[in-house]
């Protein structure tokens, strides 16, 4: 089954990912903090996750991450001419990311912008590049999430310390004959806007783990089925799902409501921890590297997070 037809059409080209090289396991956790390795694997689904070191930012993994997808894409730097990155957690929000990232990858006046739309940034910022491309305003698009959670969570509060990791994904997005990449379902609940935070530049991020895993499990299976519906696609179809890496129990729930039997189910946040706008394209670039889905299938993406945002589409793999 196809995603449909029409032209112009967008498709992704290329995934790939990027994670710092420090490795902070559940029992690294305990041996300063209260919390043990079966606590945290209960409640998130967490062995491990990764941490940047206080000289590698978030433009860093999105260059690594985002030169990756690139030499995978086939394509040169010659040939980007949009970039787009993801992102809620750059500390300097002037100059944007995305110019950083392009210089820094040698591509020459691209447009180039940044989302903040927090975990579900990546999907936002898909549905832009597919736009861009579908509408003639770019050819080939470089979309990256990257986050360095880590130094906006508090090191010593085992609900967040524990979730919160590092890490950059990133796709290219080019034009295709048949369309590759399905409508976005997207919206917001801006009235639990509080339920994650950061107050100011000063501050942690705090999150209501109640709030956002009630709210996750019960409005999000119907935007999931949306995006499938308008992409037309039957659900039972899917060969992947790739939900936000937020928490294993939300990632098992959505799951289990959409329908998507025959899917194989992205659960990178078992080594990788939360990763907000990096979760899925990590996690599909990982997918990919194991086989755990090929060329051609079709898996439904799910971002969702601080805002609260949330976005949802149908892609074919590379």
């Amino acid at each position: 089954m196809r995603l449909g037809q029409g032209a112009p059409a967008a498709r992704v080209l290329a995934f790939g990912g990027y994670q710092p090289a420090q490795v902070v396991t559940n029992d690294d956790l305990a041996a300063r903090i209260d919390t043990n390795d079966e606590w945290i694997q209960s409640r998130v689904g967490i062995k491990e996750r990764r941490v940047a070191g206080p000289e590698e930012s978030e433009i860093d993994l999105a260059v690594q991450a985002g030169g990756k997808a690139l030499a995978a894409s086939g394509l040169s730097s010659d040939d980007i001419d949009l970039v787009i990155v993801a992102t809620c957690t750059i500390e300097a929000p002037i100059p944007n990311a995305a110019g950083r990232v392009a210089h820094r990858l040698g591509i020459t006046a691209p447009g180039a912008f940044d989302v903040n739309a927090a975990c579900a940034g990546f999907c936002y910022a898909l549905a832009a590049a597919s736009d861009a491309v579908r509408s003639g305003s770019a050819t080939n698009v470089l979309v990256v999430g990257s986050e360095k959670l880590t130094q906006w969570v508090d090191p010593d509060d085992r609900s967040t310390v524990v979730i919160f990791a590092d890490g950059a994904g990133a796709a290219v997005v080019g034009p295709s004959d048949q369309p590759g990449i399905g409508p976005v379902a997207w919206g917001s609940a801006g009235d639990k806007a509080e339920a994650i935070t950061i107050k100011d530049r000063n501050s942690f991020l705090h999150q209501e783990g109640q709030t956002v895993f009630r709210w996750a499990t019960t409005a999000l299976h119907p935007v999931a089925k949306l995006a499938c519906e308008r992409a037309g696609v039957d659900p039972a179809d899917l060969d992947a799902f790739v939900p936000h890496q937020a928490n294993l129990r939300i990632v098992e729930a959505i799951a289990r409501k959409l329908g998507a039997d025959k899917a194989v189910v992205a659960k990178d946040i078992v080594l990788a921890g939360n990763t907000s706008a990096a979760s899925i394209p990590l996690a599909l670039s990982r997918m990919i590297e194991r086989g755990e889905v090929r060329s051609g299938d079709l898996a439904l993406l799910l971002g969702f997070g601080a805002g609260l945002t949330y976005a949802s589409q149908v892609i074919e793999i590379p």
